[in-house]
C-alpha cells in the first residue's frame, strides 16, 4: 500500500486576493466589485482600484454578496443591510453562548 504523506493545510489558506482574482472567484466583473466598496459592503487593503487586495473576510462577503444578489434579487443596498445584520446576529449568538457558558 503506497503511503502517502500528510497535507500541509496552511498551502490551502489564501491570505489575500487581487481585485482580479476577486472577480474571477465571485463569477462577476470589477465594475460589480467596485460598487461594493463604494457602499461599504467589502473594504480593499490599498487605496487605490488597480492594487486593491481584499482579505478572507472581505472575501467573504462578497461571495455572499453575490450569492444574495443572484439568488434573492437584492440590490447593493439591501445586500449592505443584510449582510451586516447577518454579522450582528452571529455576534450575539456568540455573546449568548459564551453568558450561557459562565451561568
Amino acid at each position: 500500500m503506497k503511503q502517502t504523506s500528510p497535507r500541509n493545510p496552511r498551502t490551502d489558506v489564501v491570505e489575500t486576493l487581487s481585485l482580479s482574482e476577486l472577480t474571477m472567484f465571485c463569477h462577476t466583473n470589477a465594475d460589480w466589485v467596485v460598487t461594493l466598496v463604494e457602499h461599504g459592503v467589502v473594504t480593499p487593503i490599498a487605496e487605490t482600484a488597480p492594487e486593491w487586495e481584499f482579505t478572507p473576510p472581505h472575501i467573504a462577503r462578497a461571495r455572499k454578496a453575490a450569492r444574495l444578489m443572484r439568488d434573492l434579487g437584492l440590490n447593493v443596498a439591501g445586500v449592505a443591510l443584510v449582510l451586516d445584520l447577518i454579522e450582528e446576529r452571529d455576534a450575539l449568538a456568540r455573546r449568548l453562548a459564551m453568558l450561557e457558558r459562565a451561568l
